[in-house]
């Protein structure tokens, strides 16, 4: 699999830990995003991270850095459709069938980044469970 700081990658779909590592100037985050021609941010994630901001005592910051990423020209916030809702029915299925759940939220992130075709940039190694899930490699 191609490492996203050498290749064009064409889409992705951001993570919630990928965000914030990309917030903290992960370098590593940064190139898979400047090598994407699309970055989608499902709502699942951008409401993660308002649960996460309301316990911080940088909440008002942290909402306006989000807002002033989810503006950039490549960013694109992803909704679900009525076919994510068959993709997710299918992946959670599958890992259910298989004795490998993973949060909730996941599977629908998963079930975005499936529907757009989209690469997940992600920290969480529970997503490899999922079939068919097209995954960012973290440059070592």
């Amino acid at each position: 699999m191609p490492r996203t700081g050498s290749v064009k990658v064409s889409q992705i779909v951001l993570d919630t830990n990928a965000y914030s590592a990309f917030m903290r100037g992960d370098r590593s985050v940064f190139s898979a995003l400047s090598n994407s021609e699309r970055v989608w941010v499902p709502v699942f994630v951008i409401g993660e991270l308002h649960f996460g901001f309301q316990g911080g005592n940088r909440r008002q910051e942290n909402l306006a850095e989000l807002d002033q990423f989810l503006q950039k020209p490549t960013v694109r916030t992803w909704l679900p459709t009525l076919e994510t809702a068959q993709i997710y029915g299918e992946v959670m299925d599958n890992l259910k069938r298989d004795g490998n759940p993973i949060p909730i939220n996941d599977v629908w992130i998963a079930s975005a980044c499936i529907e757009t075709g989209s690469r997940l940039v992600t920290f969480d190694q529970h997503f490899r469970r999922v079939p068919g899930l097209r995954l960012w490699q973290h440059p070592r």
